[in-house]
């Protein structure tokens, strides 16, 4: 009688542990999950802060340089009111080189033909283009781009007709620069004497 029990006894401490040990378990369990829940949902929110911060930077930088590039094909087309134009003899009889130089304090581009006209009191002609290839050009703050205009000299001996006047439109530019000139050619059957300009970025 007296072993049955301490059977019993034995038995009920057994049982007594085992009950400890699984809420003790299921305490631990608890609080883990409820660590990593905390822990899910503090990363998750810093993880949202992150991208939006980054995202918003990102976004503005981007959409700035994006219509940079877009709208001025880099650096930006040089307009009239940051160029001036002077004149000089180029190497060769018949030829003007004009420079275009960037008053501005940033760089900008010229690509393509400039529009030249020649006048007098009494008459104006215009230049037509060559056949060379127009390059794109980029001109720094205070730095310079050319290009060349030919005439036909007057060598005929005669008084010939004088123009003293230029009128340069820089490329994709609808306002003009007026230079000073002194350009005689003959007089011919043409009503029109032969005048022709180079694209700028050409000129030497």
């Amino acid at each position: 009688m007296h072993v049955k029990n301490i059977s019993l006894l034995a038995v009920a401490v057994a049982a007594g542990l085992s009950l400890t040990a699984c809420q003790s378990g299921g305490g631990d369990t608890t609080s883990a999950a409820a660590s990593a829940s905390a822990g899910s949902s503090t990363d998750a929110k810093d993880t949202t802060d992150a991208k939006d911060t980054g995202g918003t930077a990102t976004g503005t930088t981007t959409g700035t340089a994006g219509s940079d590039a877009t709208v001025n094909g880099g650096t930006g087309t040089c307009t009239s009111d940051q160029l001036t134009a002077t004149q000089r003899h180029g190497m060769g009889e018949g030829d003007i080189l004009v420079h275009l130089k960037n008053t501005s304090d940033v760089a900008c581009d010229l690509k393509g033909f400039p529009g030249v006209d020649l006048k007098n009191d009494d008459d104006s002609i215009s230049a037509a283009r060559t056949d060379l290839d127009a390059p794109l050009v980029t001109v720094a703050a205070g730095d310079e781009a050319r290009f060349t205009l030919h005439y036909k000299p007057n060598l005929s001996g005669g008084s010939g007709v004088t123009f003293d006047t230029m009128v340069v439109t820089p490329p994709d530019e609808t306002h003009s620069l007026t230079i000073p000139v002194s350009v005689n050619v003959a007089v011919t059957e043409s009503t029109k004497p032969a005048l022709s300009v180079d694209p700028v970025g050409t000129g030497k």
